[in-house]
Order: structure tokens, then C-alpha cells, then sequence
């Protein structure tokens, strides 16, 4: 029966075990894991890392955030990180690289042989937010000339860990011909030839492919891999699903971020000057949009110092508003992002926010306006405060959608305005609509 090791005996293996109880179950164990206890017993760390083979180290230093790899790599001497990088994977070492200053750059890649400084150069020469970018150069080429039985001889001597379920098959040129399974080689006789099992339909990346476009391609699909093409289908490389899960997390953080108005970097271990920096621009663009609808309210201070409850409602009216807009603003954000808002049910998706967005208002209106009308015992406050309300949540749910959309049409990410918008189209509006009804009925309402 397998044992599961625990924590304290995976520290005490690393620490203590002979060389060869950490060869045989070396192996076994996740390089996640060994990173974990790296962070977590880091008086420990070196005496754990100096005791393990060049490829487990690679694994570590790959598991590693992308910004904490190089500082992993300086623990080890010129010679170590030299073997190092040579088990690590090109998209791997790239990914370090962009984190890296120039001079940084230069010491990582005299550290490696001519064929691998080659691929990462490649890989680099990318957008590093591209299916380029995120590829990786290293796969097993199958030729579409060869049988079954060559593709298995071939396999057998260079099978290694990055051999994958489904191969490539590919001509002289490298131009992609199609896709086999494992299973349909492995079923297949030996005199086969290779085309004749293969699945021409292959769905593929062209290399300057956003990698948020890529990520919605893996989900519809549900791929574990992608080759990776050019205009004339030559296959530059694959894309791992691992990679995908890293493109996901981090634009839904972005996203995040950004409808909070927060630089998509911080992190909740940023130091103090770092979140600064990323939090104080739009809080001045807040303090403008506050500053405008502060002047709304007095345009109206004659009607405010004659009808004093007023000043009490009116944030209810533009918060309930900003809370709207932004539920619709968020769904719809969504949607750009997924790209399940297209121009084919746009018209569909703003008619059903105008139907939520009347029934709310009729809810919340009802709701409020009873409730104002009991507080000032008068039936015109009531009605005065419920009809902004309703009209307020109309115009914050049509704004939670026209502000996005338009946002996309300009190519600026709706994440990162829309919020700031949304909540000043709810608070101006909401307070001139409130204000102005009341300034027009205000003999019944004092």
C-alpha cells in the first residue's frame, strides 16, 4: 500500500536521509512540495538545496514565482546554475528573464549552450502576452514520412517527461499536418503509415495570439495542449495547460485589480511605496468625480437648506444606483473578457439589463419611497424619493453596460475605467434627478 509521507518526514528525509533513501523517493515527491517547505523552514533551505540532483533543483526553481526564480538561482554557484538551467525548460528560463534587468539577462544566458540561448532569444523576441510568449519551443516532432513503427523506435529513444498523450506530425519544413494520439499509434500495425492515422483537423494558435484569446480557446476545446503556428502553418512550438491555468489566474487578477482601480502588481506583501504608487492615481481621479458630483449638490443648496431631509436620503439614492451599476458593470466586464458579449446578442443582453433595471427600480423605489414617506410623514417625499430612486437604477444599469462596451471600442480595458465611470454617471445623476424633482414640487415637500 502507498504511504503518504508527511511534512515532518519529508523535512527530515531532506535534512537527514542518506543519499540513497533521497534516490528512491526523490521522485516521488512534488517539487511544489519541497518548495513549500523551502518558504516555510528557511534557516533549512540551503542545507535542503545543496543535497538535491541538478533536475529536481530545476523543477523547484520553475515552481517558483516568476519574480523569485533568479534570487532562487543565486543561491548556487556559476557551475550549479549551469546545470540547472540546462534541465530547465525554455519557457521556463523566459519567463525569468522578463523579470530580469538587462545585465541580469546577460549573466543567465553565457550560462547556457548556443542551442537553448537560441530558443529563449526566440521565445523572448515575442510579446510576452502572445501565444508566443508563452509557448514552449520543446516537443517531439513526428515526421509524417515515417510508419508506426519508426514513430516507435523513434519515441523509445527520445521519450522523456515532456511527452505528451497527443503528437504533432509535421513535414521536412516543419509545417504542421496534423494530430495522433498515443493510443491510435500504440493499436495501429507497424507497416501504418503514420498519415494515414493521423487527424488532419487540428485546432491551433498563430503565435501573436493574445494569450486571454488562447486561455478562451483551451476552455472551449478542453485541450491539454496547442501547437503553436505561423501565417504559413509552421509549427513553432506548444502551449501546456499548466501555462494556461498561470494566463488565467493572472488576468482574472488583473481584472481584479482593476475594477478595484489597484496596479494589476500589487500583491498583499507589496511594500508600502509600491502599494502607494498603485493606489493614489485613481484615488485622485476619484477625488475629481467626487468633486463633480459635489457640485451637483450646490447647484441645489437653496432647495437642501428649505428641505433639510433631504441631505439625509440622497446618498441612499446614488448608492443604491453604484451598487446597480456596478452588478451589471461586473457581468458585463465578464463577458467582454470570455468574449460571450458579441455583436450577435449585444441588443438581446441590453434589453435584458433595462428589464432588470426597471423591475429593481420599481422594487427599490417602492421600498425607499415608503420608507421617506414615513420618516417626513409626507406622501410627495415618498413619491419625490422613489421616482429618483427608480429612475436612477434604470441609468445605472444602462451605464454598467454602455461604459464597458465603449471602453472595449476604444481598446481600453473595461476593467480598468469602467468602475470609475459608472459610479460618477450614478452619483451626478443620481443627485440631479433627486435634487431637480424635488426642487420642482418643493412646496409640498416642506
Amino acid at each position: 500500500m502507498k504511504r503518504t509521507i508527511t511534512e515532518e518526514n519529508l523535512l527530515d528525509l531532506l535534512l537527514h536521509g542518506t543519499a540513497q533513501d533521497l534516490q528512491d523517493t526523490i521522485d516521488t515527491i512534488h517539487p511544489a512540495d519541497i518548495l513549500d517547505l523551502l518558504h516555510k523552514h528557511k534557516e533549512h533551505a540551503q542545507s535542503i538545496l545543496n543535497r538535491l540532483p541538478d533536475d529536481i533543483l530545476a523543477d523547484i526553481v520553475e515552481e517558483e514565482d516568476d519574480e523569485d526564480k533568479y534570487e532562487l538561482l543565486k543561491r548556487f554557484s556559476d557551475s550549479k546554475q549551469r546545470h540547472i538551467l540546462d534541465e530547465m525548460s525554455s519557457d521556463e528560463i523566459t519567463d525569468l528573464m522578463g523579470e530580469l534587468e538587462e545585465d541580469e539577462q546577460a549573466d543567465i544566458l553565457k550560462k547556457m549552450d548556443s542551442e537553448d540561448q537560441e530558443d529563449v532569444r526566440k521565445l523572448m523576441s515575442f510579446d510576452a502576452e502572445s501565444a508566443g510568449g508563452i509557448m514552449t519551443t520543446e516537443f517531439i516532432r513526428i515526421f509524417a514520412k515515417n510508419t508506426v513503427k519508426d514513430t516507435l523506435q523513434f519515441l523509445q529513444k527520445n521519450t522523456d517527461e515532456e511527452t505528451t498523450y497527443y503528437l504533432y506530425v509535421v513535414d521536412r519544413e516543419d509545417v504542421l499536418k496534423g494530430v495522433v494520439s498515443l493510443r491510435d499509434i500504440v493499436t495501429s500495425s507497424f507497416d501504418t503509415p503514420i498519415m494515414d492515422i493521423v487527424n488532419p483537423n487540428v485546432k491551433t494558435v498563430l503565435y501573436s495570439d493574445d494569450q486571454e484569446e488562447v486561455a478562451h480557446r483551451f476552455e472551449k476545446y478542453g485541450f491539454i495542449l496547442m501547437p503553436v503556428v505561423d501565417e504559413q502553418q509552421h509549427m513553432l512550438g506548444v502551449i501546456e495547460f499548466d501555462d494556461i491555468i498561470d494566463v488565467i489566474q493572472e488576468e482574472n487578477t488583473e481584472d481584479i485589480h482593476h475594477l478595484g482601480g489597484v496596479n494589476k502588481e500589487e500583491r498583499v506583501d507589496s511594500s508600502v511605496r509600491e502599494s502607494f504608487s498603485s493606489r493614489i492615481p485613481w484615488l485622485i481621479v476619484n477625488l475629481f468625480t467626487a468633486v463633480l458630483a459635489a457640485a451637483v449638490v450646490n447647484m441645489f443648496e437653496a432647495t437642501i437648506a428649505q428641505a433639510v431631509a433631504l441631505a439625509t436620503v440622497m446618498p441612499i439614492v446614488t448608492g443604491m444606483g453604484g451598487n446597480a451599476g456596478t452588478q451589471t458593470l461586473t457581468i458585463v466586464v465578464r463577458g467582454l473578457s470570455l468574449g460571450e458579449l458579441t455583436k450577435e446578442n449585444a441588443v438581446e443582453i441590453l434589453l435584458k439589463e433595462i428589464g432588470v433595471g426597471i423591475l429593481s427600480g420599481i422594487v427599490i423605489g417602492i421600498v425607499v419611497a415608503f420608507g421617506a414617506m414615513l420618516m417626513e410623514s409626507n406622501p410627495i417625499f415618498g413619491l419625490v424619493t422613489g421616482a429618483a430612486m427608480f429612475l436612477n437604477m434604470i441609468l445605472a444599469n444602462l451605464a454598467g453596460y454602455f461604459i464597458p462596451v465603449i471602453l472595449e471600442k476604444l481598446h481600453v480595458d473595461p476593467a480598468l475605467a469602467s468602475g470609475v465611470f459608472v459610479t460618477t454617471v450614478t452619483d451626478v445623476m443620481g443627485f440631479f434627478m433627486f435634487l431637480g424633482l424635488a426642487t420642482l414640487v418643493l412646496p409640498y415637500i416642506i
